[in-house]
């Protein structure tokens, strides 16, 4: 179970407790709600406590990236308090600003109303990211500034990179130490993972021991470089042996032309995550907390070594020195997906330009905004009963939710508020 969030009766952050302090604490009418996601509540009688050392630790990625809080106790050791995995929205991001340029490109060919094209005011864009990369670190430095408000924060723990694309591609760039250092072997293994799907690229086996292969055999020439690697189930491995890849699939002249299409495409959630460190590395500084930097590689041995499965969430946990020893305390991670808070687009478009329906008029309706947390009690008919989730408003005061049974519709008195919307979604 996750901890609760604890403040006390001035806001100020206090140890999280477990569920069922929380429940003692509410049977006796000492704390009320603070807030739903993620569960926090507020002590009536407490000012002020002691508090232990606690980090926020970081597993930075291209689509997901783990959370995890980790408390420092004398006599526990290191242990897991909280922890999230957080879904990006970078692609999306992407794909609107895309959506976006074509349209206005659309208008200005067909001579149609449009706004001018403002390329000598361009200035660049701060820090030197693409939107779709600075989403991914706002959303982590975001989470940050709402965990210290109810976690007394002392140390920020997080990946530099996953990967040293540099020292990966010309393993001879250092020194020979590296190479046959503990953590490279984790460093190289874990991207070739992540670069041909976690499974066997030959019989496509998963949930198999994988062993790093070599494409072209070194008894005939192979490198060592990560682009002549692959992995295969021991099977293949030991099948394939020396032989030639074009001798070995000659019967799979498909799989073969994959493959080696497959070969010189370097790992984008790799390329992703490099571009965006140093900015999240300054982003992390400006906080003012001691700032440990590690790498994907010792994530994956800490892990390991403690016999934990691959989870964004556990990977957070094992990051950094603390991260050889973490108790896991049966933690359920919360999942949460960045949702963005609306769009600024006045008028709706179809595929070719051309305006859909009218403008929007209004942007809250009796209190209520798209995207608040809210609850619905429908008393009778096809969603009868008790439903949470995101609502969509109209300017009719009819709100619609989402339940398991399809889109429920009724009038915003049925309707209440948990939690304005925040920009995220929470499962």
């Amino acid at each position: 179970m996750q901890k609760v969030f604890v403040v006390d009766k001035h806001g100020r952050p206090l140890m999280p407790c477990s569920p069922t302090r929380c429940k003692q604490f509410k049977k006796e009418g000492r704390s009320r709600v603070y807030r739903l996601k993620p569960f926090t509540i507020q002590m009536i009688d407490v000012e002020g406590g002691e508090t232990q050392d606690v980090e926020y630790k970081v597993d930075a990625g291209s689509k997901f990236t783990g959370l995890a809080l980790v408390g420092n106790f004398e006599k526990q050791g290191n242990v897991l308090l909280w922890a999230a995995n957080l879904q990006h929205r970078g692609q999306t991001i992407k794909n609107a600003l895309e959506s976006r340029r074509s349209l206005r490109r659309g208008r200005r060919n067909r001579k149609t109303r449009y706004r001018a094209a403002r390329w000598r005011f361009r200035n660049g864009i701060k820090g030197g990211l693409a939107p779709s990369l600075m989403s991914r670190v706002n959303n982590i430095t975001n989470w940050l500034k709402k965990l210290m408000k109810y976690v007394p924060v002392t140390k920020i723990v997080s990946e530099l990179v996953r990967f040293d694309l540099q020292k990966l591609v010309n393993p001879e760039i250092s020194s020979i130490e590296y190479q046959q250092g503990t953590l490279q072997g984790y460093e190289v293994k874990e991207y070739l993972l992540e670069k041909w799907g976690r499974k066997c690229v030959y019989c496509n086996k998963k949930d198999v021991p994988l062993q790093v292969e070599h494409i072209h055999p070194r008894a005939k020439g192979g490198t060592n470089r990560i682009g002549n690697l692959t992995i295969s189930c021991a099977k293949c491995n030991q099948k394939k042996s020396a032989r030639s890849i074009g001798d070995f699939l000659s019967g799979n002249p498909t799989l073969l032309k994959k493959i080696k299409a497959q070969m010189g495409k370097p790992l984008k959630d790799a390329t992703a995550v490099n571009a965006t460190r140093w900015r999240l590395k300054e982003e992390l500084e400006s906080f003012g907390l001691p700032l440990e930097l590690s790498s994907g590689g010792r994530t994956k041995f800490n892990r390991s070594q403690q016999g934990y499965k691959k989870d964004h969430w556990l990977d957070a946990a094992c990051t950094g020195s603390s991260g050889e020893s973490v108790s896991l305390n049966r933690i359920k991670p919360l999942q949460i997906k960045a949702m963005g808070r609306g769009s600024r687009q006045v008028m709706k478009t179809d595929n070719y330009g051309f305006p859909i329906g009218s403008a929007g008029t209004v942007k809250r309706v009796n209190g209520f905004q798209t995207g608040d947390l809210v609850k619905l009690d429908q008393p009778k008919g096809k969603y009868a009963g008790t439903w949470v989730g995101r609502v969509s408003i109209r300017n009719s005061g009819i709100l619609d939710i989402m339940t398991p049974l399809g889109k429920a519709g009724a009038t915003w008195k049925k309707f209440t508020l948990l939690q304005h919307n925040d920009g995220y979604e929470y499962a």
